[in-house]
């Protein structure tokens, strides 16, 4: 009778192994990023997070990823690049984090990639441009619709569109902000511009700190190009537009790559000094972009943007955020598996079937086919948020299959 108890004791304990064993497994699955949720990145970074945070609740109601609960955990990197290294390297080492993506930004993407590089993991950067340019990471991938020329992608339309013009601009100038980002756009510029022919007469960086920007418009006005390109971020491009309009500027082509111009709040409040601007994008709710999911998602962001206080119709970003995480999640779903070389393998030889559109990778993660669309405002009489929903007021002009509008030029006639 006294080997009763013991026998009982080791079958409890066989019982409570095996029990555990799947509820251990079936722990919750950690997916580590910063973002730029303050600082001047801080617009889009809250709308990319939104965007995570949806498709999280969505994978999550179809019971998770490898039958885990999804969970987030992210941090704030005050779009500061001198900030993402410790982040990533603390996701990682510290808080075990089964995957990774992000950032957001290419002055923020590129310092994270060397950390993911030590680490041997996947990550899918957000909207950056040429990030991995200089290191030819094989597992990052980037949601940034610029194709196998990223650096000329980005201006590759505004200077089809300026050849087009009658009579046809011949002078060019180039200002761009002291940063990664807006120095590749500008190396793509130059490009691009000097194989349609454009002579560049004018060609300054300018400090990110900046707040004046008179002096650099009046000298670019002194000069009188045809042309004004600008390859800038959202804390600059009110200034820059808001000078350009003070002073007079009367180039026949003003423009550029002026992130703030997709970013609704800055929109709202230049109103009808944006007429005429022929700018980059890369997503309008126009016929040619209903993808399929995307306008769900983008009702239920915006829903969550009025009680919130974000960018009230997230154009630019959300369908961006939740596309990175839906080709993430189908990669792990599809191998059944963490691993990174596999995780890696079937993003770069799969079509993803994403909100933001259909998606392939190729070379340093890139997009295989460029969507980049060039744009120009038109019509803006005030500063309603009701103006930036109409499609008639912001129309495409490149690509040719995408169009829905023409060029009205030149500009200065319509800001004398």
């Amino acid at each position: 009778m006294k080997e009763v108890p013991a026998l009982l004791r080791l079958v409890c304990l066989i019982l409570m192994l095996a029990t555990a064993g799947p509820a251990m497994a079936a722990g919750p699955l950690k997916i580590g990023f910063s973002l730029a949720l303050t600082g001047g990145l801080a617009s889009g970074g809250r709308q990319i997070l939104a965007a995570i945070e949806l498709w999280r609740d969505d994978i999550n109601a179809r019971g998770g990823l490898l039958g885990r609960p999804v969970v987030l955990d992210f941090y704030d990197d005050q779009s500061n690049p001198a900030n993402v290294p410790a982040i990533y390297t603390k996701i990682i080492e510290v808080d075990k984090a089964d995957l990774v993506v992000g950032p957001y930004g290419t002055p923020l993407v590129a310092p994270a990639i060397p950390i993911v590089m030590r680490h041997d993991m996947v990550t899918i950067g957000i909207l950056a441009l040429a990030a991995n340019a200089h290191f030819h990471y094989s597992k990052f991938f980037d949601m940034l619709p610029v194709g196998q020329t990223p650096k000329r992608a980005l201006s590759a339309g505004f200077f089809a569109v300026a050849a087009q013009a009658a009579p046809k601009p011949r002078t060019l100038a180039i200002i761009a902000a002291d940063s990664e980002f807006s120095k590749n756009t500008a190396d793509g510029a130059r490009a691009n511009a000097k194989a349609a022919g454009f002579e560049i007469v004018y060609d300054k960086s300018y400090p990110a700190s900046l707040g004046d920007f008179g002096p650099i418009l009046r000298a670019v006005k002194a000069i009188g190009p045809d042309i004004l390109y600008v390859a800038a971020y959202p804390p600059d491009t009110v200034g820059i537009v808001r000078a350009a309009s003070e002073i007079g500027m009367t180039p026949k082509i003003f423009g550029g790559n002026m992130i703030g111009l997709t970013i609704t709040p800055l929109k709202i409040q230049l109103g009808p000094l944006l007429n005429r601007i022929v700018n980059t994008d890369i997503f309008l709710p126009a016929p040619s972009f209903n993808f399929p999911g995307v306008a769900d998602v983008l009702r239920r962001y915006q829903a969550r943007a009025a009680r919130e206080g974000l960018d009230p119709l997230g154009y630019g970003f959300v369908p961006f955020g939740y596309a990175a995480m839906q080709v993430l999640g189908e990669a792990v779903a599809r191998t059944n598996s963490l691993d990174a070389d596999k995780l890696a393998a079937y993003i770069g030889a799969h079509r993803f079937a994403t909100v933001a559109g259909e998606i392939a990778f190729g070379k340093n993660g890139e997009w295989k086919q460029s969507r980049i669309i060039t744009t120009q405002f038109q019509h803006v009489a005030s500063h309603s948020l009701e103006e930036f929903k109409d499609p008639t007021k912001h129309v495409i002009l490149w690509p040719p299959a995408l169009k829905s509008g023409d060029l009205i030029y030149p500009y200065a006639v319509g800001h004398k």
